[in-house]
């Protein structure tokens, strides 16, 4: 049995290890999120991090910054869930789809 549990230990670092990778390849990776019809894009990492912003000057009226506002919120959301989601594709890839969110394991 102790035998078991040493094997189960190594897989559990090599599993860690192996998502440490993707979690590092992720942050290189870049998602864009958009809004307004594309007046308004997102660049964020794997992160979870904004990386820029680009704003259509078309959409930019002094008499209405709260359109923009809600444009550039819009866009970020979008970018960000699409950020969240490509990390969860390839983490899943390495756990076979298993829900690993145990709190403190990785």
């Amino acid at each position: 049995m102790v035998k078991g549990i040493g094997d189960l230990v190594r897989q559990a670092q090599k599993l860690q290890s192996q998502m440490a990778r993707v979690q590092e390849e992720m942050a290189a990776k870049t998602v864009e999120g958009s809004a307004g019809g594309g007046m308004v894009t997102v660049i964020a990492n794997g992160k979870q991090e904004v990386m820029s912003i680009k704003i259509d000057p078309e959409v930019v009226d002094p008499n209405d910054i709260e359109m923009l506002q809600d444009l550039v919120v819009a866009a970020a959301n979008d970018a960000l869930k699409k950020a969240q989601e490509m990390v969860a594709s390839e983490m899943s890839k390495l756990t076979g789809g298993m829900n690993l969110n145990l709190p403190g394991l990785f």
